[in-house]
């Protein structure tokens, strides 16, 4: 039997490297990332709009992020950059009746830029995810700048006191962080928080294995004060369906999106699940 591929210790190696040649660069001009998690937000609480827009009302079908992402160690490229494309997407997915978008930012795993949220927040008002492996409140301080309402904490890449250290780092900016638990040790992590946004990932970010199944019983566990949210593993109407009959108050969705011609055809497709 062949040993499982992991992905995420390298991308979190990477992204270690890319803080801190981040926070050298402040230090050589920029207002210092310790004052980050003290400083409240200049224009109100964005992380307040998205909670609200996410909740999921009595039997609708859950919320859709809908997530703009170039492509990924396991699939390959996605769909290849055009000139001006984030910003047709962000439109795209609104018009066709996304909740909220989600950008991925990693450049070299992903092929995404903080400068595409920036775009995506330009052309649309619907609340922005910054999709990043944040290690470091300097990297809150990018998405803060670049439009983003929530910001994505990996339970998986942040031992320790560290998830609860940038979960309230996040929050004093106005912004709302999105904690990602893969199984339910790291789940009752998440929950240990103030985040009210929790993510369960039906792809373990080690092997980018799918496990549906295993993602419907973790969020079963979310108490309903919180907002739960699918992430990975949706394809088709009858997949929003079967999310739909669970607890999710949201669900992500990525991939499928990004391979259609039409992604706002696709989504409303998606959204056609009775």
């Amino acid at each position: 039997m062949s040993a499982q591929v992991d992905y995420l210790t390298p991308i979190l190696a990477r992204k270690r490297s890319e803080v801190a040649r981040r926070k050298r660069h402040a230090r050589r001009g920029e207002q210092d990332h310790a004052s980050v998690a003290v400083r409240p937000a200049a224009d109100g609480d964005r992380g307040a709009l998205a909670v609200a827009v996410l909740r999921r009302a009595g039997s609708a079908l859950p919320r859709v992020i809908a997530e703009i992402k170039r492509r990924s160690p396991s699939a390959g490229e996605i769909r290849p950059r055009e000139r001006g494309d984030v910003a047709r997407i962000a439109r795209a997915y609104v018009a066709g009746g996304a909740a909220a978008v989600s950008v991925l930012c990693d450049g070299p795993g992903f092929g995404g830029s903080p400068l595409d949220l920036r775009r995506a927040a330009a052309a649309i008002g619907a609340p922005l995810l910054f999709k990043e492996f944040v290690l470091d409140e300097v990297q809150l301080e990018v998405a803060r700048a670049t439009g983003a309402h929530m910001v994505l904490l990996l339970v998986r890449a942040l031992p320790g006191r560290r998830l609860g250290e940038l979960v309230e780092a996040t929050l004093a900016l106005g912004l709302a962080p999105v904690v990602e638990a893969a199984d339910r040790a790291e789940l009752d992590a998440a929950l240990a928080t103030r985040a009210t946004l929790v993510g369960v990932n039906a792809r373990d970010l080690r092997t980018f294995k799918v496990d549906k199944a295993a993602a419907q019983a973790a969020l079963a566990i979310i108490p309903t004060d919180r907002v739960a949210i699918h992430m990975s593993g949706v394809h088709t109407p009858d997949d929003l369906a079967e999310i739909a009959r669970g607890r999710a108050d949201a669900a992500l969705v990525g991939e499928s999106l990004m391979r259609a011609a039409d992604p706002a055809a696709k989504l409303r497709a998606l959204l056609g699940a009775a």
